[in-house]
């Protein structure tokens, strides 16, 4: 399961509505807000630059060190609130420690929120809302299983993690009643001993907990769906929460590169073209 492919056509829909507000006049502008110097942080906000160049948008880069306070974060906030050049922003996650990130993810406008991550957002996205911003990752997730005709509706999906940004809003967004949705859907995480009981009976099992290779070949049913979306970093190399292994006994499965990380990115820049279109009604 490339993202690939995914990816490219949420990249050219995304293009052409960059240049018909283009021809209104009208820009698009996504700011990014790196706290610290952490290389991986890093290295993901320059591709997420590289994809606004792509396709035309324009892209701002917010840098506060780690040595600065939480207030000069707010401060950053309250300036892209204002500013009319941007359209959306992120505040890119994790945080150095004597930050507060969901503070400061509260405190963005919610109309300007391209991660949709902002606790507005998440209310209406529990309340199956279409409209407002999603949250980017478990966007790329439902794309991915829709365009490789992956059955979802009334299957049994696990979700190995409950963090804000993946696991969380995925279980939400999976078990809502609408299409590439309408699952029967758990969440697992490391805390529940005999998590893998869970996994080996779903139809489809997403490793969002960030642990690498949690999930091996004797945790997953034969044929189900394996969704690695969880990332951790072992020096300069990405390691997947799904072993690469598990392609011999999965009937379907994202690479450890090229896979949910793309469409992550896509839907970042389709969620930063939509608050464009809203503010030019």
């Amino acid at each position: 399961m490339s993202g690939a492919p995914v990816a490219d056509a949420i990249i050219a829909d995304v293009r052409n509505r960059v240049e018909k507000l283009a021809a209104e006049g009208r820009s698009v502008g996504l700011a990014t807000v790196l706290v610290g110097d952490d290389p991986a942080s890093a290295g993901y906000v320059a591709k997420k630059h590289q994809a606004c160049e792509a396709v035309g948008i324009t892209s701002v880069d917010v840098r506060i060190s780690a040595e600065a306070s939480q207030s000069e974060l707010l401060a950053a906030v309250r300036q892209l609130n204002s500013d009319p050049g941007v359209d959306g922003y992120l505040i890119q996650h994790p945080v150095p420690p004597g930050f507060d990130f969901n503070e400061a993810v509260a405190a963005i406008d919610p109309r300007k929120d391209a991660d949709g991550l902002h606790p507005t957002n998440l209310g209406l996205l529990a309340l199956g809302d279409t409209e407002a911003p999603r949250p980017c990752t478990p966007l790329g997730i439902t794309a991915m299983l829709s365009h490789y005709d992956v059955p979802v509706a009334g299957r049994n999906v696990v979700i190995v993690g409950r963090g804000p940004t993946l696991g969380r809003p995925l279980s939400m967004l999976l078990s809502l009643k609408e299409p590439g949705a309408n699952a029967a859907v758990t969440t697992v995480h490391t805390g529940v001993p005999d998590w893998a009981e869970y996994t080996r009976r779903a139809d489809i099992v997403v490793g969002a907990a960030g642990v690498p290779s949690m999930i091996t070949p004797g945790v997953i049913r034969p044929g189900a769906c394996v969704i690695g979306g969880g990332m951790s970093w072992e020096g300069r190399r990405v390691l997947s929460d799904v072993e690469e292994s598990c392609a011999e006994v999965a009937g379907w499965i994202t690479p450890r590169l090229g896979g949910v990380g793309v469409t992550t990115v896509a839907m970042l820049l389709r969620n930063t073209v939509a608050a464009a279109e809203r503010r030019a009604r």
